[in-house]
């Protein structure tokens, strides 16, 4: 049986079609903005991110994620409060949740030259050296999801009525995460309020999920009932974060999502969502043209004090 995705699905081709009206442009800038302020989520195919290389990703992640965990714990660093490297099973959870996510997980950060005004802001990459084709592949990755990642904020920007290069530039030689996750399977003392991921929203500007291994991702409707997402080949899923909410004065949703458990306990899933960061000195107050009748709902914070109060929230900060 041929499967259906549940949320839009837009061909990036589109955003670069050089049609003489610039219909296919319009029509993607439009139908990508309404996806974003009705649910918060949206896929796209045709995305650039090549999927030989997905596929590659996915085989270096298992590959590490199944050495023993005396192994895996030299990679990770408490100094570096989660941003680099290894955390461990259990570790973060969603916030005002209890209960740990049943997940383990590596980042993996923008490397900038040793003489960038940012490289001493930025903590370095960690590789593994157990396998051997991992930080060559995510880097990979990490370049090819960032050129989608621009041209999708490009087309946000231009939604809003703003500079096309507004959303984009913010993200320039930011502290971007690719983030390799591991969901084992389900444990038979789990405790029984822990999903895989706990009901959460994103904190970035736009999150990239390419190809998850399996099933299991769902958004909160409105009515409070939760939509399955499909992790369907050739697709890559989009949300916009809170950070993306707050300059856009909440005209662009955060929606609230999570990741459940499997009916059969012994399958395990991978993810690899990327999360698009502005700079750490980027202003996020809400823009002028998103705020209606002078009402402006969220306060005015640079983006670097905005993720630190997230990762405390999580368990990732002290």
């Amino acid at each position: 049986m041929l499967l259906t995705q549940t949320i839009p699905v837009l061909d990036l081709r589109d955003f670069y079609a050089d049609d003489q009206k610039n219909d296919r442009r319009q029509a993607f800038i439009h139908q990508l903005g309404s996806a974003l302020e009705d649910i918060g989520f949206f896929a796209v195919t045709h995305h650039g991110v090549d999927s030989t290389l997905i596929q590659s990703a996915y085989e270096a992640a298992q590959a590490f994620f199944t050495l023993p965990e005396s192994a895996k714990r030299c990679y990770e660093e408490p100094a570096l409060q989660g941003q680099r490297g290894f955390t461990a099973f259990g570790r973060e959870h969603a916030k005002d949740h209890p209960v740990p996510d049943l997940k383990e997980f590596w980042h993996v950060g923008r490397s900038l030259p040793p003489d960038h005004p940012l490289a001493a802001r930025y903590p370095a990459n960690l590789s593994p050296l157990e396998v051997s084709q991992f930080t060559t592949v995510m880097n990979q990755l990490y370049a090819q999801l960032e050129a989608c990642a621009m041209a999708l904020l490009k087309a946000c920007a231009l939604y809003l009525g703003e500079p096309e290069s507004l959303l984009s530039d913010m993200m320039r030689d930011s502290d971007t995460i690719l983030r390799v996750i591991h969901y084992p399977p389900i444990a038979p003392d789990a405790h029984p309020a822990s999903l895989r991921a706990a009901a959460h929203e994103d904190i970035n500007l736009l999150t990239l999920l390419c190809e998850a291994t399996d099933d299991g991702l769902e958004l909160l409707q409105r009515d409070g009932t939760w939509r399955p997402i499909r992790a369907l080949p050739g697709q890559i899923i989009v949300d916009s974060g809170d950070m993306l909410q707050q300059i856009t004065n909440g005209r662009l949703k955060s929606t609230t999502h999570r990741v459940v458990n499997p009916v059969d306990d012994r399958r395990r899933r991978f993810s690899m969502p990327f999360f698009a960061h502005p700079r750490p000195d980027v202003d996020l107050t809400p823009l002028s043209s998103c705020i209606a009748n002078g009402a402006q709902l969220f306060p005015s914070i640079t983006a670097g004090a905005y993720l630190q109060q997230r990762l405390r929230e999580i368990g990732l900060a002290g």
